[in-house]
């Protein structure tokens, strides 16, 4: 109530004498990236602390043996098998980056990217180092297909083979060159081996068909797709970022961090209550 009351009070005082700025939870146009970047807090927290965090990573590797165990026994083909992995947010933790970014005033840059990633002290998700080296065990080839650009290829080897992950050279890292679309090096996969699952954490990690540009395709295509959840496709829980923002904001990335915040808010469903 005493909260309330105080800030009727300053508005009211800023209304009537004109010389005292609003607030930033006021005024938008004092709302900057520092502003928005606390809403990355709680996602960050649960990711970095939470048991349930873990147990949904458990669950996806788990998972991927039980669906590897599944396409093995009843795999005919003359190919080799591979499994494609994501590599952030899939099998390397990077919730130390986006932690760093609260309290700044700036967001996720090239930049900084960049020195993060030649840092090289991702953590490995829960259950990936268990399950890359289960595959491995299994004759089956592990394909690093991720949006990390070349600049990081020697930060992102450096990282993967420091958690002894398999694998880890030239031809089974897949960065990024000309396009951040994956399909054209899945293709490439696809022309040696028979790909058993895929995982990552951005539906734009299985298949052209989550290429969408807007958030109704992206279910569209979730309904097209949904027997193959949980087989051939395992998603990693990631609420900090991803594709799905971009289409919240119509690909405007450009947009202020007021405007963003207002996009992200406008896409919230809320009870109403009976006055």
């Amino acid at each position: 109530m005493m909260n309330t009351v105080f800030r009727t009070f300053v508005l009211s005082s800023t209304l009537l004498l004109g010389s005292i700025s609003l607030p930033s939870w006021a005024d938008e146009s004092t709302y900057t990236t520092k502003d928005l970047n606390e809403q990355l807090v709680l996602a960050s927290v649960w990711m970095q602390n939470s048991g349930e965090f873990k147990a949904l990573s458990y669950q996806a590797f788990n998972l991927a043996k039980m669906s590897l165990d599944d396409y093995l026994e009843q795999h005919k083909g003359s190919k080799k098998v591979a499994v494609v992995v994501d590599a952030d947010e899939t099998v390397i933790d990077n919730g130390a980056y986006e932690a760093w970014l609260v309290g700044k005033d700036f967001g996720y840059s090239s930049k900084t990217w960049a020195k993060w990633m030649e840092a090289a002290q991702a953590t490995a998700m829960p259950g990936a180092l268990d399950f890359l080296t289960y595959a491995e065990q299994k004759g089956v080839e592990i394909f690093y297909v991720t949006n990390r650009k070349m600049v990081g290829l020697e930060g992102t080897r450096k990282n993967l083979k420091a958690l002894d992950f398999p694998f880890v050279d030239d031809a089974h890292l897949m960065l990024r060159d000309s396009t951040s679309n994956k399909e054209p090096r899945r293709q490439k996969i696809l022309a040696d081996f028979d790909i058993a699952l895929l995982m990552g954490d951005n539906l734009n990690d299985f298949s052209a068909d989550f290429k969408t540009k807007s958030l109704e395709g992206s279910y569209a295509a979730v309904e097209k797709n949904k027997a193959l959840f949980g087989t051939k496709y395992i998603v990693l829980p990631n609420p900090t970022y991803g594709d799905w923002e971009g289409k919240v904001y119509k690909g405007n990335w450009g947009a202020s961090a007021a405007e963003k915040d207002q996009m992200r808010k406008a896409h919230l469903t809320a009870w109403k209550p009976e006055s």
